[in-house]
């Protein structure tokens, strides 16, 4: 068994225009991402998708999408990005997933999921961009579900962090993040959100002592990370 992150796959088989928005300059990106998974992932592997998943705005129409994702290997984790409209409540979304028969989609929020002798953890994050400014409320929140996620992990597990939003990008960072990190051993965190050029000032690498990875799908050229 092995587990695998990509974070950002944008779908939208309703309307694949505004995927393309995103992804200028890949072609069949989603046929590229399908052959990609199916070469790697086996039906017993686990995926974290770290966000982003669909541009659907309500639960009920991210069916095709979910659908989709379903059918391809592997146990995947859903997570919460900036874009999905769709997320509502863990209780709902499980509902949803279980009256539609999408047996291999599950939700990875305030909860921890046990894979390979490991712990996946993770939250949306925040970041500030463009005019936002640094609002302590909103990292405290953030910082809560973060630490809530990494509490129900036991205390003697190994915990991978995946987050949508990178905890550092730039200049801009967010120690608060990083405290929780040191707090329950954290050493290693992926994340997503970047795109296109903007991954150039994106942080790869050990810092505050956790290794940091941009799990994004055009990053990765649309190719599951492989972590354990």
């Amino acid at each position: 068994m092995s587990i695998y992150a990509i974070g950002d796959l944008h779908l939208s088989l309703a309307c694949p225009e505004k995927t393309m928005e995103v992804f200028r300059g890949w072609q069949d990106y989603q046929r590229r991402l399908e052959e990609n998974w199916r070469a790697l992932v086996r039906p017993e592997d686990t995926v974290v998708l770290a966000g982003d998943s669909s541009w659907a705005m309500r639960l009920c129409d991210a069916g095709p999408d979910f659908r989709f994702l379903d059918s391809l290997p592997g146990r995947k984790l859903l997570m919460k990005g900036n874009h999905d409209y769709w997320w509502t409540t863990r209780q709902k979304m499980e509902r949803f997933f279980a009256a539609e028969g999408l047996t291999t989609l599950s939700v990875l929020h305030n909860n921890s999921v046990e894979a390979q002798g490991v712990w996946l953890c993770g939250s949306r994050g925040w970041l500030f961009e463009g005019n936002q400014k640094y609002d302590p409320l909103i990292v405290a929140r953030e910082e809560g579900r973060i630490r809530r996620s990494l509490e129900a992990a036991p205390p003697e597990g190994e915990k991978l962090l995946f987050l949508h939003y990178p905890p550092v990008y730039g200049t801009q960072e967010l120690p608060e993040f990083f405290g929780a990190m040191a707090d329950y051993g954290v050493r290693e965190c992926f994340y997503g959100h970047i795109h296109g050029s903007g991954a150039a000032p994106a942080l790869q690498g050990e810092h505050r002592g956790v290794s940091l990875r941009l799990i994004s799908a055009d990053f990765l050229k649309f190719m599951p990370l492989l972590i354990r």
